[in-house]
């Protein structure tokens, strides 16, 4: 139910318009969302370069309505290489098939990814396809294998979700495909015969694939906040003399930076993946109705950190 609420309530402009006028709603945000501008997102980006974490920027926003507004975007995301390579972060971003066009025109899409590709491409970078909801998981993986990889696979990978039942068949053939994954578990409410209802089942699979990714995928990016399951990648890396540059942890802005310092100065690799820009709003409520005790985990810390600071 509560799940379902939040779910609701990231859909809710109304309720949007209010937050982004509200000044505490603004600094709640503030702490898990880098900014509204490139400039805020490279900033965090540079502050957590100097910890020895690296980072992946990700404009918010998913579905545009018109090709005006997916070239806008790409024009967003290009400006944001120049801008992490001008500031001397690893050039690494995420994006969304939609916020490109794809539900306007495929090809407009493959246009605006491949010009996006292309400069990342010259700096050495990176450019994650990030997944959306079940109705675009085919269709993101067939616009990765049959339009991207082969061009660009050095520079290319996908995001795959523990929740959905048919991960376990995606993963194999991204193995095959050589492709880097990221693994996380899953962000969006699903019907049970697509997805794992239950948070029990969505970890026992989420195991399963970290455990064949780490033994066969390509550099692979174990995206959990997860103690146990980051205990058990440790575990299972060291069992089976998988080395500490053979993958990396990855986590979100703003949470669980005391576990973000304990894995980065124990010598293990972590990304942080910065989210920014004005979508900020249904980006939270998403997050919160992925597990609904974030809330008393999110309020808890900020409460805390509040005292510190006074």
């Amino acid at each position: 139910m509560m799940r379902s609420f939040l779910f609701w309530l990231s859909t809710r402009q109304s309720i949007f318009n209010f937050a982004r006028r509200n000044r505490l709603a603004r600094k709640f945000a503030s702490r898990f969302v880098a900014g509204e501008s490139i400039e805020d997102a490279v900033a965090a980006a540079s502050a957590l370069r100097a910890r020895g974490i690296t980072a992946s920027l990700d404009m918010l926003g998913e579905s545009v309505a018109s090709p005006a507004e997916a070239e806008q975007a790409r024009d967003t995301y290009l400006a944001m290489l120049h801008a992490m390579k001008a500031a001397g972060v690893e050039v690494n971003v995420s994006v969304k098939l939609t916020q490109m066009g794809l539900d306007i025109d495929p090809d407009l899409c493959e246009r605006n990814v491949r010009a996006i590709l292309g400069l990342a491409k010259g700096f050495d970078g990176f450019v994650r396809l990030d997944m959306e909801g079940s109705p675009y998981t085919q269709r993101t993986l067939d616009f990765f294998e049959h339009r991207l990889v082969g061009e660009y696979g050095a520079h290319t990978g996908m995001v795959i979700q523990a929740a959905l039942r048919r991960s376990t068949d995606d993963i194999a053939g991204l193995i095959r495909l050589g492709a880097r994954v990221r693994l996380c578990k899953g962000a969006y409410l699903e019907k049970p015969e697509i997805a794992f209802p239950d948070k029990k089942d969505v970890d026992s699979h989420y195991v399963l694939l970290m455990e064949r990714l780490l033994q066969s995928g390509n550099y692979p990016g174990i995206a959990t906040h997860d103690e146990a399951i980051i205990a058990h990648a440790k575990q299972f890396a060291a069992q089976h003399t998988i080395p500490r540059d053979r993958f990396e942890f990855q986590m979100l802005y703003g949470v669980r930076r005391d576990l973000q310092e304990q894995l980065a100065r124990e010598g293990y690799r972590l990304r942080v993946y910065i989210p920014f820009g004005t979508q900020w709003y249904p980006y939270l409520m998403r997050r919160l109705a992925e597990r609904p005790a974030n809330i008393v985990f999110i309020f808890g810390n900020v409460i805390k950190e509040g005292f510190r600071r006074a």
